[in-house]
């Protein structure tokens, strides 16, 4: 998916609309975690330095329909100018005629964060009417929002429909994302291990049907392994389960010519919290008991699976890596990761969400060759190979 970027566009004495990912934590009216903002800087400081006017637009949590003093994205726009070290205006709304005032104001290198696109229904609808609200402010589009670029929203897609025969490129976090994604999707180097966790099967299914015809080894974790256990006759006690998606699994393995591993033990309590009692058991899960983690024999096979890799995917955690006593799994996979990386040099990619918050949590997310800022677009992406809100771009 070759793009075009802010480094291919003249952007002096334009104004230039971004689409950002500002979607970042705040409690008490403060950031507890600012690496969204820091992986846009790079975009915006290029545009700022080429003399553009730079409008910037994001949204922030899930407003229930209207204005929400905790999704204010003021604090993004305070932190950011700390960031850059210069000021960075702020308007109130993202359309209307004092945010028309505003952006009639800026001056080239100035910086305007407008407020949460969510705070308007428009938005998520695609409205045309909110679109070319926000389009008229426009000399040319970027869109730097990974995490948002499978959604067909206003700022992502009606916007850039609108300014036809002006630039509309990528930012310099989405040409990485796809630099990554894209050559793991379609020339990755092998051996090819992609590492599935979390708790559905049904979240990645089309996941497994495409990585099948893509990878040679398949990983399985996290509460959806229960689900295949069910379709291998196992028991599988109080776990996690979709029992509608037992006979999907069986079609699954039978299609996966032996590329899908699956645990071979696993750690059971009865109770998921940080003082749980557990204990390892393989083969069928007891009655009264639910499985958290995969156990230490599988955490062994996963890791020597991992070490032969030259590419490696992983999304979703391998148990319940919130509670201590079920980190071990995720935290094994983790350092396998890392230490692919390092020691046979693969391509090891962390598809965003809960595998990027644990791969963080284990400090290990600078030593992996890329952590995906979006779960849900990796995961899109792995199964499409693209996204019509970059598609439609130069």
């Amino acid at each position: 998916m070759a793009k075009k970027t802010v480094a291919d566009i003249d952007v002096r004495g334009k104004r230039v609309l971004v689409r950002v990912d500002f979607n970042v934590p705040i409690a008490d009216g403060k950031i507890t975690d600012d690496r969204r903002i820091a992986q846009a800087l790079p975009t915006i400081q290029k545009l700022v330095d080429g003399g553009g006017k730079v409008i910037l637009m994001s949204h922030l949590g899930r407003p229930k329909g209207g204005p929400e003093a905790k999704y204010s994205l003021k604090p993004t726009a305070d932190r950011l100018g700390e960031l850059l070290g210069k000021p960075v205006k702020f308007a109130p709304d993202a359309i209307g005629l004092e945010t028309d005032k505003i952006v009639s104001e800026l001056k080239d290198g100035d910086v305007l964060v407008l407020e949460n696109l969510r705070f308007r229904k428009d938005e998520e609808k695609n409205d045309p009417n909110f679109a070319a609200s926000l389009a008229k402010h426009a000399d040319a589009y970027v869109n730097d929002a990974f995490g948002t670029a499978h959604r067909e929203h206003a700022s992502t897609f009606g916007v850039p429909q609108l300014l036809q025969g002006k630039p509309r490129v990528i930012g310099y976090l989405i040409q990485k994302e796809l630099k990554f994604l894209g050559e793991a999707v379609t020339t990755p180097q092998r051996p090819f291990v992609a590492i599935l966790g979390g708790a559905k099967v049904s979240d990645k299914i089309n996941v497994i049907e495409q990585l099948l015809g893509k990878a040679d080894t398949l990983l399985i974790g996290g509460a959806m392994a229960y689900t295949f256990f069910l379709a291998q006759g196992k028991e599988v006690g109080k776990s996690l389960v979709e029992r509608d998606k037992v006979e999907l699994a069986k079609s699954l393995l039978a299609k996966a010519n032996g590329k899908i591993k699956l645990p071979v033990d696993t750690v059971v309590s009865d109770k998921m919290s940080d003082d749980a009692v557990t204990k390892i058991v393989e083969g069928n899960i007891p009655a009264d008991l639910e499985g958290f983690d995969i156990g230490p024999k599988t955490q062994e096979l996963y890791k020597a699976e991992i070490a032969k890799a030259k590419t490696v995917i992983w999304n979703g955690p391998m148990g319940v890596f919130e509670k201590k006593p079920f980190q071990a799994g995720t935290r094994a996979v983790a350092q396998a990761v890392a230490d692919a990386t390092s020691t046979s040099g693969a391509t090891t990619i962390i598809g965003g969400g809960d595998s990027a918050a644990a791969i963080e949590v284990f400090g290990l997310a600078d030593k992996v060759s890329h952590v995906s800022t979006g779960g849900g677009a990796s995961l899109e992406f792995l199964e499409n190979g693209h996204f019509a809100t970059l598609d439609i771009l130069d």
